[in-house]
């Protein structure tokens, strides 16, 4: 059975779609079989990502590491049993029609609530949350008192994390491993980046997850999309001599996978 990582959130903005595409990417140069969905039915991020990516290696000639990247199959209404939700059927079909061929399975949810990313939470092995580091994100996760900064309570985002997790304990299913990113750590504003790593540390132990450290404001990420390209592609397309920063987006990677601690993945880049 392939293992299931869900990158999810329902704010825009946070890195979804470039933590999706530099896991799936990194994976497979490990040598692992990773597939690809991408639940924003609308805009489609995640799945452009990938298709930049084959037309530019079409373009230029190259055979790069890539993931398997599917849409959701259409399925007719009159296909449907009595009562079944035809988003449940397209996405049990898509993951059914990969897990026996894949490593895993990388599945990209839009920045809304929808019965599309409710249904992938509770399929979850790993749930990735990328997090901008400010008060702004952190509302997603948890409601603060304004003068305190006392936690009222979890959030509506986090208790559909609680239900993903009922459904998979009655069903006898392991534990989701959930993992909240820290994207966009300012490297200037040290009181407020301790004050949002006091906070995730007193709430993780309240609703249940870990964090891990994610990627910094980089220009080279708006770079890398229209071609498809990731931080570990650079040197393949000649590009030599990588200045620090690329460099240390290239860190800030590796130290997110081993972060991530996926079954059988060894870091080797």
């Amino acid at each position: 059975m392939a293992h299931i990582i869900v990158v999810g959130n329902e704010k825009g903005g946070s890195g979804k779609s470039t933590t999706s595409m530099h896991i799936a990417t990194a994976l497979v140069r490990m040598g692992h079989r990773v597939g690809g969905l991408d639940l924003d039915l609308r805009q489609q991020s995640f799945g452009r990502y990938v298709e930049n990516r084959l037309g530019y290696l079409n373009r230029a000639g190259l055979d790069l590491p890539s993931p398997e990247f599917r849409q959701l199959p259409e399925i007719a209404q009159e296909a449907l049993a009595p009562g079944e939700n035809i988003h449940d059927r397209r996405l049990s079909e898509a993951v059914a029609g990969m897990e026996a061929t894949v490593d895993f399975i990388l599945i990209d949810c839009p920045g809304s609530h929808t019965r599309l990313s409710q249904v992938a939470h509770s399929l979850a092995d790993t749930l990735i949350t990328p997090l901008n580091d400010s008060f702004v994100d952190f509302d997603l996760l948890a409601k603060v008192d304004a003068e305190s900064n006392k936690i009222l309570g979890p959030s509506v985002y986090s208790e559909m994390v609680w239900n993903a997790r009922q459904l998979r304990a009655r069903a006898g299913l392991q534990p989701i491993d959930w993992v909240v990113v820290r994207n966009r750590l300012g490297a200037q504003n040290m009181i407020n980046k301790k004050k949002m790593g006091e906070a995730l540390d007193v709430l993780s132990k309240r609703i249940g997850f870990r964090t891990a450290p994610g990627f910094s404001e980089r220009v080279i990420f708006r770079e890398l999309f229209p071609r498809g390209l990731t931080l570990l592609d650079l040197k393949d397309i000649g590009v030599g001599g990588l200045n620090l920063s690329n460099v240390a987006a290239r860190q800030e990677l590796r130290d997110l996978i081993k972060a991530l601690n996926l079954p059988g993945v060894t870091v080797d880049f």
